[in-house]
């Protein structure tokens, strides 16, 4: 069927309304409703929105057009030095944002329409927009004056007397939804309730389809709370979750000071990196660049290859165990002072370093530093409270040098405050029994037992919270070795111009000059930064203003200590479902929190399901009721009018290839514990696992008593099942 290209009478320079010529709709319309649709394009219902387009297309070319020409004057200003270059790199970073922004887009950056009671028309955008008179022509969805377009209802109209939400396809709109909240409603275009919600299930994508516009009040009302505190969102499959995550990163940014990225920014945790790459176009559409975005796994560099932990007991152990606690035990065990005296030989003097001289300097690490970095203040200390004992008469660096040169000084430093591997320290937990012994006093000997093993730098997902803990408690080891050759490297460049000094002040006749180079902060100032190596710094370490974590029923005690190390504000937007809980999760949410020290969480719960079908549900609830009687189980308001079918494994591609040639869009999943099915265009391989988060248009259930019995079984049968947002298929 093709597009029904709507004809609008308008105005074009020089002509009259009487005179005004009716120009080829695809020059300038923007609405290409399908020929079902073609009631809709009547220009009582669509004129003002045509004017209103044009309007908002030539003030996009404008603000184009003007920051395009204030990018080219910044980049070839000055740069400046100190807080001007700074200034400057800002400003260019900030234009350059949003030229990316307004160039994404066209008219398309319209989410809809209100119409107030005093007939005054509000457009809802991505961001907001200005016409050359200053006047709005978008406020930014995430505006208070935007929130009456997501949170009215019939109910409660919030001053509206009606409510246009549009469908972008390709730039154009392809259709869109009038709700009036008055009798008199004019301009409006009203379908049943049911289209909208149809429209919901519109064909999937590889990506996370653009779902801005279709935000209901109930998830607006989470999306727009606030950010002090712990707010957790409890939701079945299909209430819009993961909507509801993401734009509340996108909303807090915004709205909230406190979370900008200089202040530390936001963190949005995912399960798995499947789920990321689904959602990875979602935060750019709204504007917001800045979110770093992870797994679990991505928090230390050994997450990328650890596998899963084989041992149910073992795993069990680690998630429980006092990680934090067990992991500085650890540490401590080398950040012991001597208690023995060492006697230090300088050019100067012999010099005494006795138990109360190494207490002192090992009082120098403050509580909070990683101790690596207290490393070198305590070798600092230590350095001070030798050069003490020799007075003024001999420079700083020429001591600090014969120092660092005492072979007999380095050894014993090195032995009592040693540089250490946070994967080595982790390592000899699970290899050495005596060392995990005295780390962790809450473990058995059982336990202790139990977690050794044989290669112990085969790392499981289970040992991530503590290699995270190691990281956090004794620093990056990169970061260690960069520094030392910074350094070392420093050390040559101060050798470097005390030769250039001892050169001038050889032909220097007056004393100014000597005094000034003689001046250590002056010898420092002529050091060439740009010979040093450089300090990357670890953007997932922390911390963060904000944490979003997605399918949040799955971490464990230590798995939440990653994250809680990161956010010492507290400030989290917790997203969950404890039905799908892979290991079962009998607490409450306050009772779950309560025990790693998360108190007073605010609770908000969906209980609408917007995406799987009435049909799917019909089938999906009984399995995850038999396992959790109490599970929330969303009520579905959509129907697919497709029954769930069922069939042989042995018809499996039968299924698929019929699916495909009746449906020329939209997306499939086989999922499956089969290692052996393989993909193809369009059908994606999932096991129940990883396809947790996703949506696909066709799930094909492959085996699914395959999955095993118990909660386990019974969550990863229900999951499988609700990804679907059309039709489901059941091999057995």
């Amino acid at each position: 069927m093709g597009a029904h290209l709507c004809t609008v009478p308008t105005n074009p320079p020089g002509t009259s309304p009487e005179n005004g010529l009716d120009l080829p709709c695809e020059t300038r319309s923007v609405f290409a409703l399908p020929e079902r649709l073609a009631h809709k394009c009547s220009p009582a219902l669509i004129a003002d929105d045509e004017q209103h387009f044009s309007a908002l297309a030539r003030a996009l070319e404008n603000s184009i057009a003007e920051l395009s020409a204030r990018l080219d004057a910044e980049r070839i200003s000055p740069g400046g030095k100190g807080q001007a270059a700074l200034e400057r790199d800002l400003e260019i970073h900030r234009i350059t944002s949003r030229l990316r922004a307004l160039t994404r887009y066209g008219p398309d950056l319209t989410l809809g329409r209100m119409i107030a009671a005093d007939g005054t028309a509000v457009y809802v955008g991505r961001f907001g927009l200005l016409d050359a008179a200053g006047d709005p022509l978008l406020v930014d969805w995430r505006s208070p004056a935007a929130e009456p377009f997501f949170a009215a209802t019939a109910a409660n109209p919030l001053g509206l007397v009606s409510r246009r939400r549009y469908r972008w396809t390709s730039g154009r709109i392809t259709d869109y939804w009038d709700e009036a909240f008055a009798d008199d409603a004019l301009g409006v275009a009203l379908d049943d309730d049911s289209a909208f919600i149809a429209s919901l299930g519109s064909n999937r994508s590889p990506r996370m389809r653009d779902v801005l516009a279709t935000i209901q009040s109930d998830q607006d009302a989470i999306i727009r709370a606030s950010s002090r505190g712990p707010l957790i969102v409890d939701g079945g499959p299909g209430t819009g979750k993961t909507v509801v995550a993401l734009h509340r990163a996108a909303y807090l940014l915004y709205s909230d000071p406190r979370l900008a990225g200089g202040n530390g920014g936001v963190l949005f945790v995912g399960p798995h990196t499947p789920y990321l790459a689904y959602v990875a176009d979602v935060l750019p559409s709204l504007g917001e660049e800045g979110v770093q975005t992870c797994t679990l796994r991505n928090l230390v560099p050994q997450g990328a290859t650890a596998g899963t932990e084989p041992d149910a007991e073992v795993a069990r152990i680690k998630a429980t165990a006092d990680v934090l606690d067990i992991v500085d035990r650890a540490v401590r065990h080398y950040e012991r002072p001597p208690s023995t005296e060492l006697v230090v030989e300088t050019p100067w003097a012999e010099l005494e370093l006795g138990a109360d001289e190494w207490e002192e300097a090992f009082g120098a690490a403050e509580a909070g530093i990683p101790h690596n970095e207290a490393r070198e203040l305590v070798w600092r200390q230590l350095l001070d409270i030798l050069a003490d004992r020799l007075g003024d008469e001999v420079a700083p660096h020429l001591v600090e040098r014969a120092l660092a040169a005492d072979d007999e000084l380095r050894v014993a430093f090195a032995n009592a405050w040693p540089l250490l591997d946070p994967a080595g320290v982790v390592a000899d937990l699970f290899s050495v029994p005596a060392y995990l012994r005295q780390s962790a006093s809450g473990l058995s000997d059982t336990e202790v037992l139990a977690l050794q093993r044989e290669h112990p730098r085969e790392w499981t997902t289970s040992d991530l919270p503590f290699l995270d803990a190691a990281r956090q408690r004794i620093g990056d080891p990169d970061a260690a070795r960069v520094r030392r050759r910074r350094e070392s490297a420093f050390a040559s460049e101060l050798e470097r111009i005390d030769r250039v000094v001892d050169d001038l002040l050889a032909a220097d006749d007056g004393e100014g000059l000597a005094q000034m180079f003689r001046q250590w902060d002056m010898r420092e100032a002529l050091v060439d930064e740009t010979v040093l190596p450089s300090i990357h710094p670890d953007r997932l370490a922390g911390p963060f203003a904000h944490i979003v974590v997605d399918e949040a029923q799955e971490l464990t005690d230590a798995e939440w200590m990653m994250l809680l190390t990161r956010c010492p504000s507290r400030s989290l937007t917790i997203v969950g479902d404890r039905a799908q809980a892979r290991h079962g999760f009998t607490e409450s949410w306050t009772e779950r929190f309560a025990r790693i020290g998360l108190c007073d969480p605010t609770l908000s719960t969906l209980t609408v399901n917007y995406r799987t079908p009435e049909e799917v549900m019909a089938v999906a609830e009984p399995v995850i009721r038999a396992a959790i009687p109490d599970a929330n189980v969303p009520t579905s308001i959509r129907s697919s009018g497709v029954p769930v079918r069922y069939a042989q494994r042995a018809e499996r591609e039968r299924v698929l290839d019929a699916w495909l040639g009746e449906n020329p869009d939209g997306i499939a999943a086989v999922v499956t514990l089969d290692a052996a099915v393989t993909g193809r265009e369009r059908v994606s391989i999932h096991t129940p696992v990883t396809a947790k988060g996703l949506e696909f248009d066709l799930v094909v259930l492959d085996a699914p008593d395959s999955f095993g019995g118990g909660i386990e079984g019974a969550v990863d049968r229900y999951v499988s099942m609700t990804r679907a947002t059309r039709e489901l298929v059941v091999l057995s």
